[in-house]
């Protein structure tokens, strides 16, 4: 076998492997049954899928299906299936390289070296749920479908471990990096929990921070998030170039953006500040929008007593990145700023 083929093929033929299972099933209802509920050639198909097509009830396919499903994993258990028992092996080698348990497309992308297709994966999920030494955990709208080393605990258990781990970063509030979770919880190491936290569908992570999948710092969406999460990587103000550019150079999903659309994407969201000229801030940095002329009136308005021009200059450039002599302009030249001494100014209430 060619060097090009071993990048394509898992250590055991997990196809072959299928097919030898599918072998131990004689009639051919019954195969037709696991294959379609599994998608191991085509889509997957509901109960009611196959029960129109084989002229049987739902529910008579549900109980077919339970009944193939038990005699064949107790045929693994005694050892009659060799292409489980290897293929078992193999998953497990793999498992322990990635946390413990991993998402099924994981899986199978590990296994495969490569991005897998439906079917690939299908043939993973099989095999899994008929190994003994393997625990499978049922996709539904809480989990994506994943495979675990049983060992280490049966479905309900990692179940709980992935809810513990939802309920870690909800009560936080915000986003928490992998060695953060470690901390807070109890696992041997940081990569069975990040491998756990994979399989919630509650959860999303970027970089090393895990949080939310709501939250836009580690699922940003649309180009406003991904300025939010790029202003927050770097926590200080940018020109409106700069983050187009950190974007361009980041590892977000669709970020073939322009300059300009990240400029009126800056404009229209309430959360970034143009602090100067081009420059933009968060407003949870306690930044407020407003022109120069408004950062002084709200100086002044601020201050108990008048103040002196350089104290209002220094004031005013705790929020905004403008020239000084921007700042002074404003102040000689706006009505509402009065001045009651040399170079001292107070706030006109008239």
């Amino acid at each position: 076998m060619s060097d090009a083929n071993d990048q394509k093929q898992p250590t055991t033929d997990l196809k072959s492997g299928v097919t030898n299972v599918l072998s131990l099933i004689e009639q051919e209802r019954e195969r037709e049954i696991i294959t379609r509920r599994f998608g191991l050639y085509d889509r997957r198909e509901t109960l009611e899928q196959i029960g129109e097509l084989l002229g049987i009830t739902r529910e008579r396919v549900r109980q077919l299906e339970k009944a193939i499903l038990i005699r064949l994993k107790i045929a693994a258990e005694d050892g009659k299936t060799e292409a489980v028992t290897t293929l078992e092996k193999t998953f497990i080698r793999t498992l322990s390289e990635v946390g413990r348990v991993a998402r099924t497309q994981d899986l199978a992308d590990k296994l495969y070296g490569r991005i897998t297709n439906q079917q690939e994966r299908a043939h993973v999920a099989f095999i899994a749920t008929l190994a003994p030494g393997l625990t499978v955990i049922d996709e539904n709208d809480n989990y994506h479908s994943a495979v675990g080393i049983a060992e280490y605990g049966d479905e309900k258990k990692m179940r709980a471990e992935i809810d513990e781990i939802v309920k870690t970063i909800k009560e936080h509030k915000e986003p928490l990096s992998l060695d953060q979770l470690h901390d807070a919880l109890h696992y041997e190491h940081p990569s069975h929990v990040s491998a756990l936290a994979s399989i919630s569908k509650q959860l999303a992570h970027l970089r090393d921070s895990w949080g939310l999948i709501k939250w836009p710092t580690v699922n940003p969406k649309n180009i406003r998030d991904k300025i939010y999460v790029i202003l927050s990587e770097n926590k200080k103000p940018l020109h409106f170039s700069e983050i187009a550019k950190s974007i361009k150079d980041s590892s977000f999903k669709r970020k073939d953006v322009t300059t300009q659309a990240i400029h009126n994407e800056l404009i229209k969201d309430k959360r970034f500040v143009l602090i100067g000229r081009g420059i933009y801030a968060l407003d949870n940095w306690g930044y407020s929008k407003g022109t120069v002329s408004d950062i002084i009136a709200q100086v002044l308005r601020d201050s108990s007593e008048p103040l002196h021009r350089d104290e209002i200059v220094k004031r005013v450039l705790k929020s905004r990145q403008v020239k000084e002599t921007t700042i002074l302009l404003n102040l000689q030249s706006k009505p509402q700023f009065k001045r009651v001494a040399k170079a001292t100014y107070t706030l006109d209430v008239q």
